[in-house]
């Protein structure tokens, strides 16, 4: 009995207490927001390897949703100018990279577009089994570990 005696009268106090500052409140929902998006960014790392044109791996970390393209070009394995657009219509295979095998089972096929942007622009004007363009790879969970080896980049791309 006590209890609910105590209860009634804080419930009637909180109505007497000032309600929060629009800056206060602005403060505590930011807050609450950056830790729950901080807690999905984590869930979203993909953690990948790739080998560099000079034969060196290195870490590369992606985020799942995002295409292999924007964490080549976020580690500095591939020039973020050559390849602006994420979109097919835009691409030159500026982005193409191999793929280990093992790893190619759980992509899905290259689309025909895919597949003629490859033929036309790739540096040995062949199609190889393992080449995919960046751009057109999606990283998921099932791609933790995924290896991919980037060429060297065109002797116009260095200047």
């Amino acid at each position: 009995m006590a209890m609910a005696t105590t209860l009634r009268r804080l419930s009637s106090q909180m109505h007497r207490l000032p309600s929060l500052s629009p800056f206060t409140h602005s403060l505590s929902a930011r807050s609450s927001a950056s830790s729950s998006s901080s807690a999905k960014v984590a869930d979203r790392i993909v953690k990948l390897s790739a080998i560099d044109w000079e034969g060196k791996k290195r870490e590369v970390i992606g985020l799942s949703g995002y295409t292999l393209l924007k964490a080549l070009k976020n580690t500095g394995l591939i020039d973020p100018e050559c390849h602006r657009l994420d979109e097919i219509d835009a691409c030159s295979s500026e982005c193409e990279v191999s793929i280990a095998q093992e790893w190619l089972d759980k992509l899905p096929p290259r689309s025909y577009q895919e597949e003629k942007i490859l033929r036309s622009n790739s540096r040995t004007r062949s199609l190889k089994k393992d080449s995919r363009l960046g751009c057109q790879v999606v990283l998921n969970h099932e791609l933790q570990g995924m290896v991919v080896a980037v060429p060297e980049p065109k002797p116009w791309d260095t200047a």
